[in-house]
């Protein structure tokens, strides 16, 4: 990620070090960077979460704004990706209290998903096998908590304690939302094979 290293004596930074200094020190260069490896994965997770397209965008601008206005938070001690993702999800929960379409902070285990645009999934836009179009089409159909948890563990590659870190929740409630997710989407490709 970050190219210029220190040829002295001196021990190497880590990569977290290295960005919780750039974010303190207000580094444009850090942050540019930032944008470059996480922009990507963080449009993906956001279009999950709120199951749309529209708007993600203006979320992804104001993510980066405020990862520049409270970089001095992260002390580098922890991963990166759990503290980035924390905020994009702390926005979209704001996004969603002012559509007043869903909750992904709410305890309720009886949330129901909200129905998807007519527009493609990214799953969908991403699929290049039968397999794939089935298992974005299935996601669509899962609780957004579920849905959340499984995106964040399998397409993120997060532990579940950097998951509950995220979300705000108990790793057990976020391994049972793995579970549920899972337990979910099983039947549907266990009776396509049979």
């Amino acid at each position: 990620m970050f190219d210029s290293e220190l040829t002295s004596g001196a021990p190497m930074e880590s990569d977290t070090q290295r960005i919780a200094l750039g974010l303190r020190q207000g580094d444009v260069g850090v942050l540019a960077s930032l944008v470059e490896q996480y922009q990507y994965r963080l449009v993906r997770y956001l279009i999950y979460l709120l199951g749309r397209r529209a708007g993600v965008d203006d979320l992804v601008q104001e993510l980066w704004l405020r990862v520049l206005e409270r970089g001095s938070s992260y002390d580098g001690q922890s991963r990166f990706e759990p503290w980035l993702f924390r905020i994009a999800r702390n926005l979209a929960v704001d996004a969603t209290r002012k559509r007043r379409e869903f909750s992904l902070d709410s305890n309720d285990d009886d949330v129901r998903p909200v129905t998807a645009s007519d527009e493609p999934s990214p799953f969908a836009l991403a699929a290049r096998t039968e397999d794939a179009d089935r298992l974005a089409r299935s996601l669509e159909t899962l609780e957004p908590v579920c849905r959340e948890a499984l995106v964040l563990r399998f397409q993120e590659d997060l532990s579940l304690q950097e998951i509950s870190a995220i979300v705000g929740a108990p790793v057990s409630t976020v391994a049972s939302r793995i579970y549920r997710g899972l337990a979910t989407l099983r039947p549907q490709f266990e009776g396509e094979k049979a």
